[in-house]
């Protein structure tokens, strides 16, 4: 009888091992499990890291100068590349005042005026379209983007180079993650540009006649909730007082703007003014710059 019961005792001490090294056993292969997941979800991440948006914002015409060599004029160009995993899409924004400078610029900056795929143009002052008919020379495969108050000169010249364009009177998404405020502004019409990147919104525009606080508070109603990165382009502020500047640099300040890059059309004392308050997030904007974002 003694002998039964310690070996019954024996099994069932025995069983009880067994189940638990096995519910250790698991439990290891639960958390092994759980770390595979979790590194699963790092490389996934990681993944999508490598397929954001990168966009790379060249000057090409511009009053002011940051690359030796390059020819400056009144009027404003700069060439945007954006790239993620489907390819670069590059947009031509504006053609500044004189084609054969635009062109002389992109030759030395290594740039080639047929990979452009689009032209935006911000409004019909002859220093931001004069080198329209120079760049469809070369490169008549594209779209020309154009507010929809253009005169009808505009669209028969871009017709008869072979090229096509896009009338825009509102607010529009015209490619992935990049917008146009519409048309804005009374005396002068004028629209300008939004992309939607990693780091916030990027603004560029051509001469700000509707107002650069304007337009920053367009770009903020169009895509409401995200932070502004950047303010790009000419912000038409030559000739205002230094009192009414330091209101927009505080109204910068008000509505987020992280960076400025005001050119063209901004006034060297804006700039100055920009520059003072922004510190290290104020880029000396200018001929042959190169932003990358």
């Amino acid at each position: 009888m003694k002998y039964f019961l310690t070996t019954a005792i024996f099994v069932v001490l025995t069983l009880m091992i067994i189940i638990v090294f096995k519910n250790q056993n698991k439990e290891e292969l639960s958390i092994n499990d759980r770390m595979t997941e979790e590194e699963g979800v790092t490389m996934a991440k990681d993944e999508n890291l490598e397929k954001r948006k990168k966009v790379t914002i060249k000057t090409l015409f511009d009053n002011y100068q940051d690359v030796k060599g390059l020819k400056t004029g009144h009027g404003f160009s700069c060439l945007i590349e954006i790239e993620n995993e489907t390819g670069i899409h590059t947009i031509l924004f504006d053609t500044g005042a004189d084609g054969n400078i635009l062109l002389s610029n992109t030759e030395a900056l290594g740039i080639d005026i047929n990979n452009v795929n689009s032209i935006f143009l911000s409004h019909i002052h002859s220093d931001h379209v004069g080198g329209l008919s120079n760049v469809l020379a070369n490169n008549h495969n594209l779209q020309v983007i154009i507010p929809a108050s253009f005169p009808d000169s505009i669209k028969q010249t871009i017709i008869s180079d072979n090229a096509s364009y896009k009338e825009i009177s509102t607010r529009e998404e015209i490619y992935d993650s990049v917008y146009t405020t519409g048309e804005m502004g009374t005396l002068i019409i004028e629209q300008s540009l939004i992309i939607d990147s990693e780091k916030g919104l990027i603004i560029i525009t051509g001469c700000a006649h509707p107002g650069i606080v304007n337009i920053v508070k367009k770009a903020k109603e169009i895509l409401s909730g995200k932070n502004i990165y950047l303010v790009l382009g000419g912000f038409h502020l030559s000739s205002e007082s230094n009192t009414i500047i330091e209101s927009i640099v505080n109204d910068f300040r008000m509505l987020g703007v992280e960076k400025v890059a005001p050119s063209h059309c901004s006034g060297n004392r804006a700039r100055e003014l920009f520059k003072n308050e922004y510190q290290d997030n104020f880029i000396d904007n200018g001929v042959g710059k190169i932003i990358e974002i």
